[in-house]
């Protein structure tokens, strides 16, 4: 007998659980280059280098957090909805709708003069929250659709992503500090050797590889904690709406849209609801997507919603 699809609680469970693990091995990483660097490097006990470089990438990530949703709706040439402007009516409605239904203060709202359909969400917190739209999406998606695409962002917005890629920020900063430090230490013959028995040589020989690795690991995490929140957003999302197929209906016309997002910058990719950039390697799995891809497949989004509502294809 094939095992059911699972449903939208199972999927936010299984998403929040990976998100956990990737988290989990991402700490441990950013630990044990610490600890090369202490033990190999500055040979001492105290985590002296993996303290340093977590205030400087947390500090970094943190500064970031608080003034970068205004650079990036900037960048993005996004405008505010006029509250009283009749063209925008009907996206003031959905998101008043989608508010209610996650208990979230109102964010605010803007527009980006671009035809492709694409949105993202922005902010340190609910408190502060902003939701962008092309006009492109509000010109090519019904009203349904267009409320699950809302509701995909509210997710975010209620699931703190923008607060847990601040986190992946800042782990990563501390990762290519150490990464750089460590390295150019090793390769100008610094380091202070310490006795740590059999296992010395392997645990340096393990540290090496870590260090020359650091940036592709890095950047394997980094990719997956954000692909782990967009399927945890599609399935919250839908729980809002209780409708996942109009997200899934959403997607599709998202996807079928040929040109590239021009108004969102590359740096800003991660967080719209589809890749502004229309690359490829976004709408495959397996090693090279796992590279570089900052989204899961489409059609493996559409596929998991169709089988919340337990349709098979």
């Amino acid at each position: 007998m094939s095992q059911l699809p699972p449903n939208i609680y199972e999927q936010q469970a299984a998403n929040k659980r990976n998100t956990i693990i990737v988290m989990a091995i991402f700490t441990a990483f950013v630990g044990f280059l610490g600890f090369g660097v202490d033990a190999f490097i500055l040979g001492s006990e105290f985590p002296i280098a993996t303290f340093i470089a977590l205030c400087i990438g947390a500090g970094t990530a943190y500064w970031g957090l608080a003034n970068g949703a205004t650079a990036i709706l900037t960048s993005a040439s996004a405008a505010p909805i006029p509250p009283d402007d009749p063209r925008y009516q009907q996206l003031r409605n959905v998101v008043d709708e989608m508010t209610i239904a996650s208990g979230l203060p109102s964010p605010r709202l803007f527009v980006i003069p671009d035809p492709d359909p694409n949105a993202f969400a922005t902010g340190k917190d609910p408190g502060h929250a902003s939701i962008a739209v092309t006009n492109g999406l509000l010109e090519k998606l019904n009203r349904e659709e267009l409320q699950a695409v809302v509701a995909h962002e509210m997710s975010h917005v209620r699931n703190y992503d923008t607060r847990m890629m601040t986190v992946v920020a800042a782990l990563a900063g501390a990762v290519m500090l150490l990464s750089e430090f460590g390295l150019r230490a090793t390769w100008l013959g610094g380091g202070k050797k310490r006795d740590r028995g059999g296992l010395g040589p392997i645990l340096l020989v393990l540290w090496l590889v870590a260090m020359i690795l650091a940036p592709l690991i890095t950047q394997l995490l980094s990719m997956a904690v954000s692909r782990q929140r967009e399927y945890l957003a599609d399935a919250s999302g839908a729980e809002l709406t209780r409708n996942p197929l109009a997200l899934a209906a959403a997607l599709q016309k998202i996807d079928a849209a040929n040109e590239p997002t021009r108004s969102i910058k590359r740096g800003t990719g991660h967080l719209c609801i589809a890749d502004p950039l229309g690359r490829s390697v976004n709408s495959k799995e397996g090693a090279l997507a796992d590279l570089f891809a900052t989204h899961p497949p489409i059609d493996k989004r559409i596929m998991l919603l169709k089988a919340m509502a337990f349709q098979h294809t």
